[in-house]
């Protein structure tokens, strides 16, 4: 029986890195240091030992942007070769993609590789830049569809992915995705990797961001379905935390928490909604925000 690992000691990152560099670039004598780069720090690392204890397959997962992630150093012992293992990687190294809201995946496959990243679901897309200045590679991508998920208005909900990235940069920093939209409920995810402190859990501050952020993205979709416009401003806001965030950052606003009346603003006046949203650590309620937004019709907007 196999199990997927995450290293974490200093020991653990050693033999991990130790059989990163035997199986991907003794082969090309290229020396030890070799195997690692700058993506390290920011990328999830999986990998399977056997009963010995000894590393026989592993993985790496970065974030290249907000909605991709890059599979790299696929590698299986010789002797454990045909048993599945490298799959058992991928989809672990999928299911953090997904987690941290990827729409897409990519990776640079060497010749020999090809066949076995087709099998996960990839298709070659360009030639790509050689490994080692000797390496010919191929990049391949797949493309990550989501289950069991509702986005009702795809165009105003890109619309409300793109303001957010645009006019607040550090959101897609974060990993700020909108994740479902039901017309009733708003539903933002964000990464939990880019948002860490040194306890491993989230910031504080990156929570209110993502509640601040859902309340406002709630609004926008509000006005969207009234044919209504105007700026929304983040009046008054407060949180009550219960619980740190471990896993996967979730934030919800339900229509029934709002409360206002949007129909001054059709009338040239602006006005204020209240609403509630829940934050969550996967299915564990941790805090509630409650804020107070403004809209300022077109025609005051500075």
């Amino acid at each position: 029986m196999y199990k997927i690992e995450t290293p974490e000691t200093d020991a653990e990152f050693d033999a991990y890195f130790e059989f990163r560099w035997l199986m991907l670039r003794k082969p090309w004598n290229f020396p030890q240091g070799s195997e690692k780069d700058e993506y390290e720090q920011v990328s999830e690392h999986r990998m399977i030992r056997n009963n010995k204890g000894e590393v026989i397959a592993i993985g790496r997962v970065h974030m290249n942007s907000a909605e991709e992630a890059q599979i790299r150093h696929i590698a299986v012992a010789n002797e454990a070769q045909g048993r599945g293992l490298a799959k058992m990687i991928m989809s672990s190294l999928e299911s953090v993609a997904r987690q941290e809201g990827a729409v897409r995946m990519v990776t640079n496959s060497r010749e020999l590789s090809t066949p076995f990243f087709e099998s996960c679901g990839f298709e070659v897309e360009k030639e790509a830049s050689t490994e080692l200045g000797k390496l010919k590679r191929q990049q391949m991508v797949k493309r990550l569809l989501e289950h069991n998920t509702i986005l009702l208005h795809p165009k105003w909900c890109k619309e409300l992915q793109d303001t957010w990235h645009d006019t607040i940069p550090i959101s897609e920093q974060m990993g700020i995705k909108l994740y479902q939209y039901s017309g009733k409920t708003l539903e933002n995810r964000a990464s939990l990797n880019r948002n860490i402190n040194l306890h491993g859990t989230m910031f504080a501050g990156s929570i209110f961001s993502l509640a601040t952020l859902t309340g406002w993205g709630m609004i926008f979709l509000q006005l969207k379905q009234k044919n209504l416009a105007g700026e929304i401003v983040l009046g008054d806001g407060n949180i009550h935390y219960h619980k740190p965030i471990t896993m996967q950052p979730r934030a919800l606003c339900h229509v029934e928490s709002l409360s206002g009346k949007f129909e001054t603003l059709a009338k040239g006046k602006k006005c204020h909604i209240k609403l509630q949203v829940d934050i969550l650590d996967g299915d564990t309620a941790v805090a509630e925000f409650s804020g107070v937004y403004w809209i300022l019709p077109p025609e005051t907007t500075p």
